[in-house]
C-alpha cells in the first residue's frame, strides 16, 4: 500500500510540472501579446504623418526602424531585381507560415522566405519585404521592408524602405513579445542592398537625400539602439 502511494505521488509530479508550465506560458502570452500591447494602444500614440515620419512603427504605434533606403521602379522590376541580387521575398504571415517560421527558429532549420513582422509607415503596412538568411535558419538574416509611396513622372514608383540586419531572436524590451534584435549599424545594411543590386547589374542612378531624418542614435521597437547618418539613399532599378 505504501509503495503504491509512493508511485502515485511520483506520477503526480510530471502532471504538476505540465500544469505549472502551461499556466506560466499562458500568463506570459497574456502579458506580452495582449496586456502590454494594449497599454501602448491606450496611449493613443498617433502615427506620424508626412513629412514628419522618418521611421517605421509597430501596430501599437511604437517607433521602430529608420527609413534609410528607397528604390525607383515598378513592382515587377523591384521584385525581379531583388531576386536576381540574391534576395528572397518574404512569405505573408499566416498560421501555416508562422508555425513553419517558429519551427525553423527553434530547430535551426532553413526557411529562406520566412515571414516578417508587420510594420507601418504613415499608417500603412509594408508592401514588399525581402531577406537573406545567414546560417541555417531565419535567426540571423539581412532584411528590408518597402512601402509604395508615389508614382514618378516616368510612370515608375518610389518605394521607401527600412533595411536592418537581424542579429538574434529575443524579446521586446517594451512588450515582451518574441522578435528579432538588430545590428546597430543600420546604414551598413542599406549599403549592402544597393551593393547587391549593383553586382547583379540592376542598379542605375543613385542619389542621396541628406538630412532626411536626424543623424545619430535611435531606438527601435525591440529596445535596440541603432546609429544612422540620417540619409535616404535612392537607387533607380534598371
Amino acid at each position: 500500500m505504501t509503495m503504491r502511494f509512493s508511485v502515485l505521488r511520483w506520477l503526480r509530479w510530471p502532471a504538476r510540472v505540465v500544469l505549472a508550465s502551461a499556466a506560466l506560458l499562458s500568463s506570459y502570452a497574456l502579458l506580452a501579446y495582449v496586456l502590454l500591447p494594449a497599454s501602448w494602444r491606450l496611449q493613443k500614440m498617433p502615427f506620424a504623418t508626412p513629412p514628419l515620419s522618418r521611421v517605421t512603427y509597430t501596430a501599437e504605434g511604437i517607433p521602430s526602424d529608420p527609413l534609410n533606403i528607397a528604390l525607383v521602379g515598378t513592382r515587377e522590376e523591384v521584385v525581379a531585381a531583388m531576386r536576381q541580387a540574391g534576395w528572397h521575398q518574404a512569405d505573408v504571415i499566416t498560421f501555416v507560415s508562422g508555425w513553419k517560421d517558429a519551427q525553423s527558429v527553434l530547430l535551426n532549420r532553413p526557411y529562406p522566405t520566412a515571414p516578417m513582422s508587420t510594420q507601418y509607415v504613415w499608417n500603412r503596412p509594408q508592401d514588399l519585404a525581402f531577406e537573406q538568411a545567414v546560417g541555417t535558419s531565419p535567426r540571423r538574416r539581412h532584411h528590408v521592408r518597402f512601402w509604395r509611396m508615389r508614382s514618378e513622372p516616368s510612370g515608375r514608383t518610389l518605394w521607401v524602405g527600412a533595411a536592418t540586419f537581424d542579429l538574434y531572436v529575443g524579446v521586446s524590451h517594451f512588450t515582451g513579445e518574441v522578435m528579432h534584435h538588430i545590428d546597430p549599424e543600420v546604414d551598413a545594411e542599406r549599403d549592402k542592398v544597393l551593393a547587391d543590386l549593383s553586382r547583379a547589374g540592376r542598379l542605375g542612378e543613385v542619389r542621396a537625400v541628406d538630412g532626411f531624418r536626424p543623424s545619430g542614435p535611435g531606438q527601435n521597437c525591440a529596445g535596440d539602439t541603432y546609429r544612422s547618418d540620417g540619409r535616404l539613399v535612392i537607387g533607380s532599378v534598371r
